[in-house]
C-alpha cells in the first residue's frame, strides 16, 4: 500500500524537476534542438549554490547566482552553434563536457554537504505557510511561477521570434530575425531553468554532487514526451502544464518501479524502455491522433507577427516577409 509519505515524496520531486523539464520543454519543443547541456548545467547550478551557501552567502543569493551561472552554460552552447557553425548537438556535449571540470572547480571536491547549513526549504518552513510541507510550498510556487514567466515570455514579440525560430528556421531569416540570436537567447534561458532545478535540488537533498547531472536530458525528454501523452496539449498553456504533469508521472513511474522491487541499478534501463515507445508511438499505424507530438510545438493559427517580420513586406501589409 503506497504511503502518504511517499505520494508526498514524489509530487515534491515531480515539481522540482518539473522547473528543469520546463528548460527541456523550451529547448527542445519550442526551438527543436535537443540541448545535452542539461546534464552539465543542472550540476552546475547545484555545485554553484552549494559551494556558495557553505561559503556564508544567504540561500537566495546562492540560489539566484546559479541561475545565472546556467544562463552562462546555455549562451556558451549557443553561441558555438551559431557563431562558429557548430552542430547544435555537439555545442552541447562540448559544454556537458567543459562543464564536468568547471564545476570540480568550483565545489574543489566531487561533492559538497549542506548538513547544518540554511537552506531555501528551511526559508520557507519558517513562514505560516511552510510549517507542514516546506519543500512542497516551495517547489510549488517555484515551478507555479517559472509558467507563468515562461508563458508570458513566449506570447511577447521576443518569444514569437523563438517560436518561430523552432518551428521554420529558413522562413525566420527570411524575414530578417537572426535565427542565432534567437536560438542563443532560448538557450540561456532554458539552460537558466534547469540550473534552478539543479540548486534547488541541491538544498532538497542536501549536498551537490558533480554527477548529479548524469542522465538529465534523458528523464527530461521523458518527461515532456509523457506530459504531451497524458494531456495531449494545444495551447501553450496547456503544453506548460503537460511538462509539470510529464514529470509528475515521470516521478511516479520511477517510484512504483521501486516499489516492485526494480533494483536501483536498473533504472536507467527502464527509463529508456519508457522513453522508446513514447517516441515511437506517432509513428505506429493507427495513431494519426499522435503524430503532432513529432513536431515542434506550432505557432498560432494566427500568429502576432513580430515588427520585425511586419516591416519585411515591401507594400507593408501583415504577415510573414517574402
Amino acid at each position: 500500500m503506497i504511503g502518504a509519505d511517499l505520494v508526498q515524496a514524489v509530487v515534491e520531486q515531480g515539481l522540482l524537476f518539473g522547473i528543469m523539464v520546463l528548460g527541456v520543454f523550451l529547448s527542445f519543443r519550442v526551438l527543436n534542438v535537443p540541448d545535452l547541456t542539461v546534464d552539465g548545467s543542472f550540476p552546475l547550478g547545484g555545485a554553484v549554490a552549494a559551494s556558495l551557501i557553505a561559503g556564508g552567502a544567504a540561500p537566495p543569493a546562492a540560489t539566484l547566482a546559479a541561475f545565472g551561472a546556467g544562463v552562462l552554460a546555455g549562451a556558451c552552447t549557443g553561441l558555438l552553434h551559431a557563431r562558429m557553425r557548430i552542430p547544435a548537438l555537439l555545442a552541447g556535449i562540448l559544454t556537458m563536457t567543459a562543464l564536468f571540470s568547471i564545476n570540480l572547480r568550483i565545489m574543489g571536491r566531487p561533492n559538497v554537504p549542506l548538513l547544518r547549513m540554511p537552506t531555501l526549504v528551511q526559508y520557507v518552513e519558517k513562514t505560516p505557510v511552510g510549517t507542514q510541507a516546506p519543500a512542497l510550498v516551495l517547489f510549488l510556487a517555484v515551478a507555479a511561477g517559472m509558467s507563468g514567466v515562461l508563458y508570458w515570455f513566449l506570447r511577447t514579440e521576443v518569444g514569437l521570434s523563438l517560436r518561430a525560430t523552432g518551428d521554420n528556421e529558413s522562413m525566420v531569416a527570411s524575414a530578417g530575425i537572426e535565427a542565432g540570436s534567437a536560438k542563443t537567447l532560448g538557450l540561456s534561458i532554458s539552460n537558466g531553468m534547469v540550473a534552478l532545478s539543479g540548486a534547488l535540488t541541491a538544498q532538497y537533498q542536501g549536498f551537490a554532487d558533480v554527477n548529479m547531472g548524469f542522465g538529465t536530458i534523458v528523464a527530461g525528454l521523458a518527461s515532456v514526451i509523457l506530459g504531451e501523452a497524458i494531456l495531449r496539449p494545444r495551447r501553450l498553456h496547456a503544453a506548460l502544464a503537460a511538462a509539470v504533469v510529464g514529470s509528475l508521472a515521470y516521478r511516479a513511474s520511477i517510484a512504483g518501479a521501486l516499489e516492485l522491487g526494480l533494483a536501483p541499478g536498473d533504472l536507467k534501463l527502464a527509463t529508456a524502455l519508457l522513453v522508446v515507445p513514447a517516441l515511437a508511438l506517432p509513428a505506429l499505424p493507427g495513431s494519426r491522433r499522435m503524430r503532432h507530438l513529432r513536431l515542434p510545438f506550432p505557432l498560432p493559427r494566427r500568429p502576432a507577427w513580430p515588427a520585425a517580420v511586419h516591416h519585411a513586406h515591401p507594400d507593408g501589409r501583415k504577415g510573414p516577409g517574402p
